[in-house]
């Protein structure tokens, strides 16, 4: 955890944001499953993806699909079934992979619930093709553990509302954690909400004019 002390100015701002789009958004559960396994895989299968696609390729697989099958499967079957995800054949390895750090724990969900967070943050960060975005999606959404994720929405979104965001993806992570206590249903909805309004208003190309941050977004209006 970064040690480095939050302005009270970062600290109001990340907070105001938040409420804004609590405001807006009202609550919501954002992971489309609740299966934990499920939920592994489609947070591995969505990566430099849109959800749609990575919905496919679990689909193909099949929805009851349990770890011990695709432990069992062959690579390039397991390759071919998962091809809407784009980058496949690297998607089928690290399945596999992540599929063997489960299986040292029996595939049994509550061991791995039993076990420290911060020890499962670093086991997750030691298997093939895990990032730290993957790694805090697979806590908070299949584990239940509060990690706060971080990704291109969130960068984007605070950047245009006037937060100096740190480079590295642990920086900016321990920064928002050091902001939200930690609580997992709040870290599951608020990486919710980050990716709603990011999909709604904060694209690219931003749809100011109905955004519900505009009166507080540094970056309103401003042609990107």
């Amino acid at each position: 955890m970064n040690t480095e002390p939050v302005t009270e100015h970062d600290a109001r701002l990340i907070r105001g944001v938040f409420h804004s789009l609590e405001e807006h958004y009202g609550w919501f559960d954002w992971w489309p499953t609740s299966d934990p396994y499920q939920i592994m895989m489609g947070a591995i299968l969505v990566q430099n993806t849109n959800w749609k696609n990575a919905e496919k390729a679990l689909d193909n697989l099949g929805k009851t699909i349990a770890p011990q099958q695709v432990a069992d499967m062959e690579l390039a079957t397991l390759a071919q079934a998962i091809r809407s995800s784009g980058y496949y054949n690297q998607k089928a390895l690290k399945l596999k992979a992540m599929t063997q750090w489960f299986a040292d724990y029996n595939y049994d969900i509550q061991a791995v619930r039993a076990q420290d967070t911060e020890v499962l943050r670093k086991q997750l960060l030691a298997v093939k093709g895990i990032g730290g975005e993957t790694a805090d999606a697979i806590l908070v959404y299949a584990i239940g553990k509060a990690s706060f994720v971080i990704d291109a929405y969130a960068r984007r979104i605070f950047e245009r509302n006037g937060l100096v965001v740190p480079k590295s993806y642990e920086k900016f992570h321990d920064l928002m954690e050091a902001v939200i206590p930690p609580n997992t249903k709040t870290y599951g909805y608020y990486h919710g909400l980050l990716v709603e309004h990011g999909q709604q208003f904060c694209h690219p190309k931003p749809k100011c004019e109905q955004c519900p941050l505009v009166d507080q977004c540094k970056g309103a209006f401003i042609t990107y």
